[in-house]
């Protein structure tokens, strides 16, 4: 084997140290591009988990206004078939207060018929709104007469007309009544 001369083996040492340099220059470009390819895939998970979480509040909220547009519907189902009978009770109990013979068969049979609806509307929740002797309420009242009587609180009801009645916390028909002072 000959021997390198001193310059040759500088030579060596340095194509030896420009292939070590090239190959740590390729493998931190290499890593570099692994580190911007894992950035980018995580870009895109983050983006991915961003929809989903945006789907899933979406759907939550659909969930929950369907529950309450159904029980709308209900109620409102509820408040229209009461709307339609209540001239029914209304007409029940103005036969009753015709009767001549409260102890007569007629009149014990109409009073059945009245409080077998009304206690369907009880079982409904369906409430009388109280309205004599009650302060005026114009959320639960209609005033069709006004009196002036000084034994009597100011806002007070002193007479019903009509009964009113609600459904939870909807009125399905407004009290029609006398309001002194």
């Amino acid at each position: 084997m000959a021997k390198k001369t001193k310059a040759e083996q500088g030579e060596q040492e340095v194509l030896e140290t420009d292939t070590a340099e090239q190959e740590v220059l390729e493998e931190t470009e290499q890593v570099n591009e692994a580190d911007a390819l894992l950035k980018e895939k995580d870009e895109a998970l983050s983006a991915l988990n961003d929809r989903y979480m945006r789907l899933a509040a979406e759907y939550d909220n659909f969930k929950k206004r369907t529950i309450r547009e159904k029980e709308a519907i209900y109620t409102d189902s509820v408040g229209d078939t009461v709307a339609a009978l209540l001239p029914v009770m209304d007409n029940l109990s103005r036969a009753l207060a015709s009767f001549p013979d409260k102890e007569g068969e007629y009149y014990k049979g109409v009073e059945m018929v009245l409080k077998q609806t009304q206690d369907i509307f009880t079982n409904l929740g369906v409430t009388e709104i109280p309205s004599v002797g009650e302060e005026f309420n114009p959320e639960l009242h209609s005033a069709v007469m006004h009196i002036e009587d000084e034994t009597v609180a100011d806002n007070t009801v002193v007479e019903e007309f009509q009964k009113g009645y609600k459904y939870k916390d909807k009125v399905i028909r407004y009290s029609m009544v006398k309001v002194a002072n």
